[in-house]
């Protein structure tokens, strides 16, 4: 009985994302307030900084990077691919992995212009602005794959669609919490995700805190598995990862839009035991 609720409930999660609309998701969570990188309590900002001093710590490397449940942006692996020589990207969703194609080969009528993000990026690694051209030129040559996910499968992706040994590092980003309908799914999505990445390999994982749901597109309202700090941390230990830090952002008043009841944004690096 309880597989089949399980089922159930991981089927109705999959429902909820068949009216998914990745341009107005972009526009409710990637334009100001949310992303004003004039301001220092800006969320995007917080996180792209969060990314920016793992990957400039010194103890991720390797070959491949794999970003878990990439939805429609691409903040995540901006630092990234100045570290990795291939990153694949991964999602559920063809309307996200088409919105992902599109930017990679360079077609207009993307739901995002991507350049501020891509600027400020390069001012945190100490370059001028204007060398976002060169990040953008070198994000697409270090992307090798789009592929299907279904992190509530023990195998997420195809067989043989990922080297047998496992990516050096994983990303993830709002993923878990909001395709999982409790926390013991969340929990097993991130022993599932897991078997993509080698032993020793790093886990760099962002989400809300405290949220119920957000919205998909109008009116298309998405439950999300609401998480505590401590669930986080639980959650991680119990899927075979050993946490190395956890930061939180609480959202300040005039950024809670109305998009979804989130309070605050976790961000974990954990490496895989």
């Amino acid at each position: 009985m309880e597989q089949t609720g399980t089922e159930n409930g991981v089927a109705a999660m999959a429902a909820h994302y068949q009216r998914f609309d990745p341009a107005a998701y972009l526009q409710y969570n990637y334009t100001p307030p949310r992303a004003d990188f004039d301001r220092k309590d800006s969320i995007v900002p917080w996180k792209l900084a969060c990314l920016h001093r793992a990957f400039t710590e010194g103890d991720i490397g390797g070959k491949l990077l794999v970003d878990i449940g990439t939805g429609p942006t691409l903040y995540q692996v901006l630092s990234a691919c100045e570290v990795f020589e291939r990153v694949v990207l991964t999602d559920f969703l063809e309307a996200n992995r088409k919105e992902l194609r599109r930017w990679l080969q360079g077609e207009e009528g993307c739901g995002l212009d991507w350049t501020p993000y891509m600027q400020h990026v390069c001012e945190l690694e100490g370059r001028r602005a204007s060398a976002w051209t060169e990040k953008a030129a070198k994000l697409r040559r270090a992307i090798a794959a789009i592929l299907p996910i279904d992190v509530h499968r023990p195998q997420p992706v195809e067989p043989g669609a990922l080297p047998a040994a496992g990516a050096d590092c994983l990303v993830s980003c709002f993923c878990l919490e909001s395709v999982s309908p409790d926390l013991a799914a969340f929990t097993r999505a991130l022993g599932h995700i897991g078997t993509l990445l080698r032993p020793g390999g790093h886990l760099l994982l962002i989400g809300a805190l405290e949220e119920s749901f957000y919205l998909g597109g109008p009116g298309v309202k998405i439950p999300v598995v609401p998480l505590g700090e401590a669930d986080v941390c639980a959650s991680l230990n119990a899927s075979g990862y050993t946490l190395i830090r956890l930061e939180v952002y609480t959202l300040p008043r005039d950024m809670r839009v109305g998009v979804d009841d989130v309070t605050g944004v976790f961000f974990a690096k954990a490496k895989k035991d």
